[in-house]
């Protein structure tokens, strides 16, 4: 009998948590240090292998993902001894997808074809705006001409390449964003993470908002025509939505991420790394420990906790209606043991934010401007 997650498949996330300086926008676990002793992290991401690999004994990996922080400053060996415990561990997908987010320094760039030799065949690259004011304003150690070389030696390097822009920078106009994003289409790329900048607590950023002194953001109607300019201009580069930030031709989707998306299991390695995964029948949250220096120690290395079936399918609701795919609404009911309130399905397909078939929720063009709205409407009590 199949388990749940296996509509969605099995992947591995390996969080890096240093970077060589902390931007202003970020919230993510990353941590700025002198230096590294690579032999020593090395160890201990093949001993997480190694711990989880014997629980999840004849799964079948179809993703790698190593995230951050700035994986590219790790050492190619690093990498490489990753890479060969995880063959020891588990049987893999003969088209198994490995993705190491990479920010476009030279210095990185120079690294890129030890990386594929490493076993990476897809980079996904921080680029974030193609014009250095934007860059120095956004904290970022490259330039644009920096970025676009790295781009160039990247695609000539890996089979499959992406990279992230940001929009709603300051001061940025629609006509600036029309421009910026089509120089980067017409670069051939096949995916393209598409961000509006985000004001987080707790960041540079937050700070200076906090006390009025990041001027210039775009307001709601501005951000609004962004993201629908976002979606007719990729449309006509043949690089249409498949989930509401990301974009690709026709093939080229980041596998790993639609792992989280089809709701499957994944194994979370490294500083403040989340995971999900079913053992024994039961789906469970992990949740490893922030601190890099405690999580080197191996000591209370990761939290657990157990999700009942109404977690797990508002967890499935909230990650399937970002894709354009939908959601199956049978699998919900299986999960949750009752079914989506089929008068507020209804109600929102008559406002033009859904679509519903028996097999089918998919959240419309619409839709997708207001799908924290169209979630909340489908799952209050």
């Amino acid at each position: 009998m199949t388990e749940d997650w296996e509509a969605g498949g099995f992947g591995l996330y390996l969080h890096w948590p240093f970077c060589a300086a902390k931007c202003p926008y970020c919230d993510f676990n990353s941590h700025v240090t002198a230096s590294v002793d690579h032999d020593a992290w090395s160890k201990a991401f093949v001993s997480e292998i190694e711990r989880v690999g014997a629980l999840t004994k004849g799964r079948v990996l179809h993703s790698v993902f190593f995230g951050g922080g700035t994986p590219s400053l790790m050492a190619p060996s690093t990498v490489g001894a990753i890479m060969d415990a995880i063959q020891r561990t588990w049987p893999t997908a003969n088209d198994l997808e490995v993705t190491l987010e990479a920010n476009p320094t030279s210095v990185e760039a120079g690294k890129f074809s030890d990386f594929r030799s490493a076993g990476i065949n897809r980079v996904s690259m921080g680029i974030q705006a193609l014009n250095d004011g934007d860059l120095r304003k956004l904290g970022r150690m490259h330039n644009a001409a920096e970025a676009l070389a790295a781009f160039d030696v990247a695609r000539k390097t890996f089979e499959r390449v992406s990279f992230d822009l940001m929009y709603g920078r300051q001061n940025q106009s629609l006509s600036q964003w029309e421009m910026e994003l089509k120089q980067a289409l017409d670069l051939g790329l096949d995916h393209v993470s598409l961000y509006q900048l985000t004001i987080e607590p707790g960041t540079v950023f937050g700070d200076r908002y906090k006390v009025g002194k990041l001027r210039g953001l775009p307001d709601d109607d501005l951000s609004a025509d962004m993201y629908a300019l976002t979606q007719d201009i990729c449309a006509d580069h043949n690089m249409p939505r498949y989930e509401v930030s990301n974009h690709a031709a026709y093939g080229a989707e980041s596998r790993h991420n639609k792992i989280y998306w089809r709701y499957g299991d994944y194994v979370g390695i490294g500083p403040g790394a989340h995971g999900r995964l079913t053992l024994d029948g039961i789906r469970t949250a992990t949740d490893q420990v922030r601190m890099p220096t405690a999580w080197l120690s191996g000591v209370d290395r990761e939290r657990q906790e157990s999700l009942s079936g109404m977690d797990q399918a508002v967890e499935f609701l909230m990650m399937g209606l970002r894709l354009t795919d939908g959601v199956d609404p049978a699998r919900y009911e299986r999960l949750a043991g009752q079914a989506l309130s089929g008068s507020r399905i209804a109600d929102l397909q008559n406002m033009g934010l859904l679509t519903a078939t028996k097999d089918k929720i998919s959240v419309t063009n619409q839709g997708f401007t207001l799908l924290n709205g169209v979630l909340r409407t489908l799952l209050e009590d």
